[in-house]
């Protein structure tokens, strides 16, 4: 049983070291992670999203304002109130003045109504005169008027729209374009995609020197030591019909006067590696071409500057 367990053991300490060899060999970066991402080297790459614009909810639409209420107008309670107390009032007034005179029975009940409504109503036109017409709220027309605002107008005129809140790579792009005021996304994306070409027909080549300019002196350094190692293996590692499905810039900052760009590549291609006659594939198909997603960090000094790669990193 021991002996079991030593062999498995010793097995697994022989075929991890291969199948790890193996898989640095796979295109450029070796399907793994790898570089500096400054202050965001140990954070995950934000994920692609359209239009290069991170999705925000949208803004909630206030209800439209609604009308003044309009002024009460007095109900029969206020009426009858209204005509006894005028009645009460002349029934004081004339009243005292027929007995003053030295009449007989006074005023009846009818004349008493008669007058008092007359005074309410006068009472109530003094006082409407006297008081302002209340304004009518915006978007709605006022009694008398002709005609109505229309949908739009009256719409417009009482609603507003919460501004959207600004994305982080929103953000980024305008630390970037203080310093390179023509700085695109898309723009950007098609050089980065030169570069990305750049890069793997170096590494097929095995001399990453052919692309010194595009990488930064640390990337240039790990990717050699692979090609390095392929060369002392006897091994090329062949990248054909290399397609760019998607490259998206996801995200953008500033830190340390640089500017840094992660651009997001969904790419296919045929992967295969063989010795260096090229007439025996050791691993990989020549005619099965293999799908992957990659993040592709690139830097350079702030303002327009050449771009270099800083950091690859795996989805």
């Amino acid at each position: 049983m021991r002996r079991a367990a030593a062999v498995t053991m010793f097995a697994v300490m022989v075929l991890v070291p291969l199948l790890w060899t193996a898989e640095a060999f796979a295109r450029a970066g070796g399907g793994s992670s790898g570089g500096s991402r400054g202050s965001r080297s140990y954070s995950a790459p934000a994920r692609s999203s359209p239009s290069q614009v991170s999705p925000s909810s949208p803004a909630s639409r206030p209800s439209p304002m609604q009308p003044a209420p309009a002024p009460q107008r007095p109900g029969w309670g206020g009426m009858i109130g209204g005509l006894l107390m005028g009645g009460l009032i002349g029934s004081l007034l004339f009243g005292g003045l027929g007995h003053g005179l030295g009449g007989g029975g006074g005023m009846g009940l009818l004349e008493i109504l008669l007058i008092g409504g007359l005074v309410y109503f006068g009472f109530r036109m003094l006082r409407n005169r006297q008081q302002p017409q209340p304004a009518s709220p915006a978007g709605y027309a006022s009694p008398g008027s002709y005609g109505s605002l229309p949908e739009s107008t009256s719409y417009a005129a009482t609603t507003m729209e919460a501004p959207a809140s600004e994305s982080d790579l929103d953000r980024g792009i305008g630390y970037v374009r203080q310093m390179d005021s023509n700085f695109d996304p898309k723009r950007f994306s098609e050089t980065a995609s030169d570069i990305f070409f750049r890069i793997q027909a170096a590494w097929s080549a095995r001399d990453m020197g052919r692309a010194s300019d595009v990488l930064t002196p640390e990337m240039q350094g790990a990717l050699q030591k692979d090609c390095d190692r392929m060369r002392a293996e006897h091994r090329i590692n062949r990248l054909e019909n290399v397609a760019v499905r998607e490259a998206d810039v996801t995200e953008a900052w500033q830190e340390r006067g640089q500017d840094f760009v992660t651009l997001h590549i969904l790419a296919s291609l045929l992967d295969y590696t063989t010795d260096e006659t090229g007439t025996q594939v050791l691993d990989g198909s020549t005619t099965q071409p293999v799908k992957f997603e990659e993040y592709w960090t690139f830097v350079r000094p702030v303002g327009p500057n050449p771009w270099r790669l800083t950091a690859i990193q795996q989805a």
